[in-house]
């Protein structure tokens, strides 16, 4: 089962202010331990609002709203990927998360990955084909 670790934004995130070198070591320290274990997919921080955009459609036409945005605890400041047998197993390495990160006060959201099986009729053998082999090549590339 993947799940995706996601770090909620904060005013500090939004407003650029860059990690200490203690963070950077703590989160460094937390992502060798996931991968020691063979559970670290992968996962990164993201650049404030400021720098994004959101794209909204409607009747199939996109509109482009530059950012920033106002909610900060609606936005993502990083993603970490990761690979488990289960739920509660997945929730063990979430309370492992660095407590140095927000000054020891973070929002983490954790969301399982959708598998093919998960849409049930609607992905036919065929679609399940083609996005193994859409993997397959987004692995060569790398």
């Amino acid at each position: 089962m993947r799940f995706m670790i996601i770090r909620k934004a904060d005013a500090e995130t939004e407003a650029e202010v860059m990690p200490s070198t203690e963070l950077i070591e703590a989160m460094t320290a937390y992502n060798e331990k996931l991968s020691k274990a063979g559970v670290l997919v992968g996962g990164d921080g993201l650049l404030a609002s400021s720098r994004g955009a959101r794209i909204k459609f409607a009747n199939g036409r996109p509109t482009v709203t530059d950012g920033p945005f106002a909610e900060a605890k609606e936005l993502i400041a990083g993603y970490t990927m990761i690979e488990v047998a289960s739920r509660e197993e997945a929730l063990e390495w979430v309370r492992q998360w660095p407590p140095e990160d927000g000054h020891g006060s973070v929002e983490l959201e954790l969301r399982q990955v959708a598998t093919a099986e998960d849409f049930g009729d609607a992905m036919t053998p065929e679609l399940i084909e083609r996005e193994a082999a859409m993997r397959i090549a987004e692995h060569t590339r790398k």
